[in-house]
């Protein structure tokens, strides 16, 4: 059986090593930050715990305090011991059942180099798989490419002319509005 479960501050400390290894650090949210909105609730840390073994499968870093009702699931994976089980089809079920009262699930996947060179194809068919729709929109962290990804849950409503006072409004929760802008850019 597997469980969601919301953690603090000491996870966040255990799990920062893995988001450096999974992310590339231009994407990546600083750590006090990360603190800063896990303490102010407008980012929640959350790890899929395999009851059977007591460890922990997964993990997902979620902005989630908006005035639009929209939560972000900034970064999403699954330990390295638990891949190529399916375990991120569980994750990603659990994510969408604890935040199905939201207006909808933004994601963002950015086009960072990877060794796979078919990352990018992969995320788009596994999100799509759950209802996320690309967004038209040329958004850049560091200069690389953002692709946001919605999965409408209340709402038809499309996002894309108001995107640039969504996703600010997220960040600036927990960073000042001047360190969003040099890491997200709009065009």
């Amino acid at each position: 059986m597997l469980t969601l479960q919301k953690v603090g501050h000491r996870d966040l400390e255990r799990y920062y090593p893995l988001l450096e290894t999974d992310f590339d650090s231009a994407e990546l949210l600083g750590r006090l930050a990360v603190h800063r909105g896990m303490m102010n609730g407008s980012i929640e840390f959350l790890t899929l715990r395999e009851e059977e073994s007591g460890m922990d499968a997964g993990y997902a870093l979620l902005l989630t305090k908006s005035l639009y009702g929209y939560v972000d699931l900034k970064y999403m994976g699954v330990m390295p011991w638990f891949r190529g089980k399916g375990l991120g089809i569980q994750l990603m079920r659990e994510i969408n059942r604890r935040y199905a009262d939201a207006q909808g699930i933004l994601a963002e996947l950015t086009e960072f180099d990877d060794p796979d060179p078919d990352r990018l194809r992969k995320l788009r068919k596994f999100f799509a798989r759950f209802g996320y729709e690309e967004l038209a929109c040329d958004c850049r962290i560091a200069g690389v490419r953002d692709n946001l990804l919605l999965k409408p849950l209340r709402g038809g409503t499309d996002l894309t002319p108001v995107i640039h006072r969504v996703l600010p409004d997220f960040y600036t929760r927990f960073m000042p509005e001047p360190a969003f802008r040099r890491m997200m850019e709009f065009e």
